[in-house]
């Protein structure tokens, strides 16, 4: 797949308001925008024993980052699947028209939607960690 921009399928006022709505967007969408975060934990723990990294990327003077994945080595998985992590960056600075910065995450998941003001799984619709799961055993990993 080739690396899309998570810009690409930023939620509605509607998904953003209504958990329901939100949730029943397709799979790649879900964890493009709104859900990125718990695809990149998911990916880690499925891959623990192949040293997954997480990062994010934040736009320049803004608080909070707007998207996050997965890394190993020159890699990174997010909604698009496998692509370089150059490539993800690339992508997401073009479609966004202005530079990002990466950032790399080493706290838990509850720190981590703690300081970002993102949403923890049991403040979804529904479990989004199946859905992740599921999500991230659809793409070969480099390593294979």
């Amino acid at each position: 797949m080739t690396p899309l921009a998570a810009g690409e399928f930023r939620r509605t006022s509607l998904e953003r308001s209504d958990q329901q709505v939100s949730w029943e967007r397709p799979d790649q969408a879900f964890f493009a925008a709104g859900a990125c975060h718990i695809l990149a934990w998911a990916c880690r723990d499925v891959y623990a024993s192949h040293d997954v990294g997480l990062a994010a990327l934040r736009s320049a003077d803004e608080p909070y980052v707007f998207h996050t994945f997965a890394t190993w080595g020159w890699w990174a998985f997010d909604h698009a699947g496998w692509n370089l992590e150059s490539d993800l960056i690339a992508a997401n600075a073009a479609y966004e028209d202005h530079a990002v910065s990466r950032v790399e995450i080493g706290v838990s998941l509850a720190e981590f939607c703690g300081e970002q003001a993102h949403r923890m799984p049991h403040e979804y619709w529904s479990d989004p960690v199946p859905r992740a799961r599921a999500y991230v055993a659809r793409f070969r990993p480099p390593w294979s």
